[in-house]
């Protein structure tokens, strides 16, 4: 797994176990509630289109969802929020970037472009079944010399079961993953990747509308909030 971030992607890691991604290198994180993301995702996709479809990296962790976003996004976060006038609302979107560091998203199953294998739609589901299918896969074909990762093993300790990191786009091996990294200069954004601008403008709108369900949901919460 190490091997595959570092020699594949070229993405460097720190020491330790559970493997760690280190951000603000070869891009940042921009961290929010899953159901946020997952509603930010249909927006900014085209009619029809299903969060998983390709595009720029995300992945899932519990209840959050982690978008990947060109290095130095983080810094720019504040001033975005701020420039777009959501600086002074209470916004559950927060930012990784230079000297973070995320756990490093399971592998994705041999072989898949676009769908990190069983990730539900709310983050929580189990991933066990695809783990089984991957771990049958030809290991020939991901050894050293390969670009493929190697196949995901059998989810052993239940990693995967209790919240670990699974990709919903694993990244892009061919032509570099941060291609199609969401950055403020790409102005109006590309078909993989909106500018970063309006994907945090989308982010927020959607984190401010969770919030709100969630507090008219929640009238205790409501309450103790005013």
């Amino acid at each position: 797994m190490r091997w595959w971030y570092e020699s594949v992607l070229g993405w460097p890691t720190a020491p330790g176990t559970p493997v760690r991604l280190r951000t603000g290198v070869r891009f940042d994180v921009l961290d929010v509630p899953v159901q946020a993301g997952h509603a930010a995702l249909r927006r900014l996709g085209p009619p029809g289109a299903t969060p998983r479809r390709p595009g720029f990296p995300v992945a899932l962790r519990g209840g959050r969802m982690l978008l990947l976003v060109a290095a130095g996004g983080a810094e720019e976060l504040p001033g975005l929020l701020e420039w777009l006038e959501w600086g002074s609302l209470p916004l559950d979107l927060t930012a990784v970037g230079a000297g973070g560091l995320v756990e490093a998203p399971l592998l994705p199953a041999t072989g898949a472009t676009g769908a990190a294998g069983s990730a539900g739609a709310t983050g929580s589901a189990d991933v066990a079944g695809s783990v089984g299918a991957a771990g049958s896969a030809d290991v020939g074909r991901a050894g050293r010399g390969s670009a493929l990762p190697p196949p995901r093993p059998r989810d052993h300790d239940g990693r995967a079961r209790r919240g670990a990191a699974v990709w919903l786009r694993p990244p892009e091996q061919e032509g570099g993953a941060e291609t199609s990294l969401p950055a403020l200069s790409a102005v109006g954004g590309t078909a993989a990747a909106p500018d970063l601008a309006r994907l945090v403008h989308t982010l927020a709108t959607e984190c401010h509308r969770f919030r709100l369900s969630s507090r008219c949901a929640n009238p205790r919460l409501a309450r103790a909030t005013r």
